[in-house]
């Protein structure tokens, strides 16, 4: 029965999360990575690029256990969730930018979330192991990441008023379905879930910190503005720890419960940290208010 949920019920759960992304978005949400290709590139190179790289340096230098490192890059390759859109609005952050982040993200992680976990797999499971996302994986998870979206965007386009009713129920069902995700994987594990934390607690603190220092950090070295780097370090720093969880876990993808600990461990400690960042990046906005651009 727990071999049919999760085989079952996790692709569905996944679809009705893309689903309720997809209510949100318009073709115009796209087009705006014309209007702020400085913050845009910055942002997409770092999640893309540096984070796998820096996720994987951290992975060698901590000697996590290779189920765990590959889980640990999983969570890298993973793209903004639509939780940074929320925090980015707390904090002050340019929403809009972070919408493009996250549909822009969510599409380019077919192809490079497939990558990274292949790599990884190959590097820390050995040359027997062949849980990567192979081809038939990929048109999998296209399958379940962009049908569900485009259906999402169709009624939105089609029927406004229609797409705005259904936007609460489906974000509901979506915090239900993390939450019974990260409930599951922790029974599951409950035997060992103590010693997970010790052993990637500390892994997963790290790179959410540097997720939230590159993401603002990195844009605002290249001189772009505090409002777009906010939204950029929110969308860098808050991973969508549900698809890496269901990604991990379900049978048809990696089928490894344990490779799902980290996004789990992540998907608690991130709303402290996101918290905390979005608390000291604009403590000094009061003073600064008169030198901002509008």
């Amino acid at each position: 029965m727990d071999s049919a949920l999760t085989a079952i019920g996790l692709p569905i759960a996944l679809g009705i999360i893309m689903l309720g992304l997809g209510l949100g978005l318009t073709v115009a949400d796209f087009r705006r990575v014309v209007q702020f290709p400085k913050p845009a590139l910055i942002a997409l190179a770092c999640q893309a690029l540096l984070l796998p790289a820096l996720c994987f340096g951290l992975v060698l230098a901590l000697d996590l256990r290779p189920e765990l490192a590959v889980g640990m890059m999983l969570l890298a390759a993973s793209p903004g969730g639509t939780t940074a859109n929320l925090y980015s609005h707390l904090f002050g952050g340019h929403v809009a930018l972070n919408v493009t982040l996250t549909a822009v993200n969510s599409v380019l992680a077919v192809v490079t979330l497939p990558v990274i976990v292949n790599l990884s797999a190959a590097r820390f499971l050995g040359d027997g192991a062949s849980i990567g996302l192979q081809f038939d994986k990929v048109l999998q998870v296209f399958a379940i990441v962009l049908i569900p979206v485009a259906i999402g965007m169709a009624l939105r386009a089609r029927n406004e008023g229609l797409a705005a009713r259904l936007a609460r129920p489906v974000k509901i069902v979506s915090v239900i379905v993390l939450v019974a995700v990260i409930a599951g994987t922790v029974l599951r594990e409950r035997d060992n879930i103590a010693d997970y934390l010790v052993a990637v607690g500390v892994a997963v603190l790290i790179f959410n910190v540097i997720s939230l220092a590159i993401g603002y950090g990195a844009p605002r070295l290249a001189g772009v503005g505090r409002r777009e780097s906010i939204a950029a370090g929110m969308e860098i720093g808050i991973h969508n720890s549900t698809l890496a969880i269901t990604v991990a876990v379900s049978p048809a993808l990696l089928d490894s419960t344990e490779m799902a600990i980290p996004a789990a461990v992540y998907g608690i400690l991130m709303f402290f940290t996101a918290a905390a960042f979005g608390y000291l990046v604009t403590r000094r906005r009061p003073a600064e208010v008169g030198s901002s651009s509008a």
